[in-house]
């Protein structure tokens, strides 16, 4: 089979350099599309569910919202492993799965059990909610939002500025899949209960917070006809000011007269409980966002797109804000793919140099140098296949010397028999003495790189970690 395969290939060498010539262009498409990162992700299969439940201390959030939701998982197919944490107002929820397993199919198996373990948690505790499709090396892009030298802007603005003007935009990058916010003063609306007024108007805590849920909404009256024409009816309820939630009518009191919010509570404009803050050199607080990409996307991408998407959003800022970014993936992704340039580029030098010496033949060793570029192409289509990033481990550790070794005893007899040929004038054309040459040490040379390779074989046998690392 071997001899049949030099035979055809020496006779139908235009066929072959058509086919090597369609599989690396081939190649270079699949290396142009290569998802590129620093280091692999060894994040396993995984779908977190968060629960958000201010009011409750830890054990009440492990009792009423955590435990429920890790019985319904613990039957799900292929779940490796379920575990939680319960904190002061958050339950969070970690289901592991086989790593064979396709993330959105384990999303969409942990779906059905959450509409299900859903009836079983009280509505005002929480819903339960999927975590982003993110793993640990999602955070791609770092910023802060600040005020200009010459503004002063409170922690409690610039987070709004944050939440509800570059949050929402960065959103809406393609393969982002969230973004989160910290430091600055989320604001609130809070109504500040006076507990002597209550009693004395006779009212409870819920009938306050029963008032304004339901007055502070608009509502839909579909439409009344008129002359010929219909007219659409809103009912507009949605409170924006303070003074519109003071406003709202508690009850009537005696001889029907209404008690408002105001009669029993101060309305005033505050902010949530903080946990922390976020400060930058010293010299003040500021807010920051951190941008998570979505699981499989290459960072370098979408962290140009991001950076696309900030400028836009630098001149939809107020006055007075600016946006600055400190820490960009793709910096150390660009650090990472000179390392791995350099790295080749050098290793093929090398090995030119090499043969050339040896062999006494520069069209000799840059045949066999050609070797080097094809591997690397027919590589990249195998990766996009088997979807491997394209990282420090998995180019950084392409070993040159294995690449050429069968070229080379290939190339080396053939210059010799060609020689020989010369020199004993023979009258047997140069094809007849390659052939002669290719068929002498083919079986061996492919004998040899199977060994090679078997050597290898063991790498593929490694799962987990260990797998996607190596």
């Amino acid at each position: 089979m071997i001899e049949a395969l030099i035979r055809f290939s020496i006779k139908q060498r235009l066929l072959v350099l058509m086919i090597v010539v369609g599989l690396a262009c081939a190649g270079i498409y699949n290396l142009q599309n290569l998802p590129i990162d620093a280091v692999p992700d060894i994040t396993n299969v995984q779908v977190q569910v968060l629960t958000s439940a201010p009011s409750l201390a830890p054990l009440e959030v492990e009792r009423q919202i955590t435990f429920p939701i890790e019985i319904s998982m613990g039957g799900l197919p292929s779940v490796t492993q379920v575990r939680s944490t319960s904190k002061f107002g958050l339950s969070a929820v970690t289901i592991v799965f086989d790593d064979n397993v396709d993330t959105y199919f384990a999303r969409q198996l942990v779906m059905e059990r959450l509409s299900r373990v859903r009836q079983q948690i009280p509505e005002s505790l929480g819903t339960p909610q999927m975590g982003p499709i993110s793993t640990g090396l999602g955070e791609i892009y770092q910023y802060e939002l600040k005020p200009t030298d010459d503004a002063q802007k409170d922690p409690q603005y610039l987070r709004t500025v944050q939440d509800w003007i570059v949050r929402r935009q960065l959103m809406g990058v393609s393969g982002v899949a969230e973004v989160n916010s910290y430091g600055g003063q989320k604001k609130q609306y809070q109504v500040r209960v006076d507990p002597a007024k209550l009693v004395s108007f006779g009212l409870t805590l819920h009938d306050i917070v029963s008032a304004v849920t339901s007055n502070n909404q608009n509502v839909g009256g579909a439409y009344i006809e008129h002359e010929g024409e219909q007219y659409i009816l809103r009912g507009i309820g949605l409170a924006q000011t303070t003074n519109q939630i003071a406003n709202i009518v508690v009850k009537s009191g005696k001889e029907g007269v209404p008690v408002f919010v105001r009669d029993v509570a101060d309305v005033v404009t505050g902010s949530e409980v903080r946990q922390g803050a976020v400060l930058s050199d010293g010299k003040g607080e500021i807010v920051a966002g951190i941008v998570m990409m979505l699981k499989g996307e290459n960072s370098r991408t979408v962290v140009e797109r991001t950076k696309a998407k900030v400028k836009q959003i630098q001149k939809t800022l107020p006055k007075g804000v600016e946006l600055v970014s400190f820490y960009d993936r793709s910096t150390l992704v660009d650090k990472t793919i000179k390392t791995v340039e350099s790295n080749l580029i050098e290793g093929a030098v090398l090995v030119v140099l090499v043969l050339l010496l040896v062999l006494g033949n520069w069209r000799g060793a840059l045949l066999v140098a050609s070797v080097i570029p094809l591997s690397m192409l027919f590589a990249a289509i195998c990766m996009n296949v088997f979807k491997v990033s394209g990282n420090l481990m998995s180019l950084g550790a392409l070993d040159f010397g294995l690449i050429v070794d069968g070229a080379v005893v290939v190339v080396e007899n053939t210059i010799r028999r060609l020689a020989i040929s010369q020199k004993k004038s023979s009258k047997v054309g140069n094809r007849a003495t390659i052939m002669r040459a290719c068929l002498e040490v083919g079986r061996p040379v492919v004998f040899a790189v199977c060994i090679i390779a078997i050597v290898y074989l063991p790498i593929f046998s490694l799962t987990g970690v260990e797998g996607k690392m190596f």
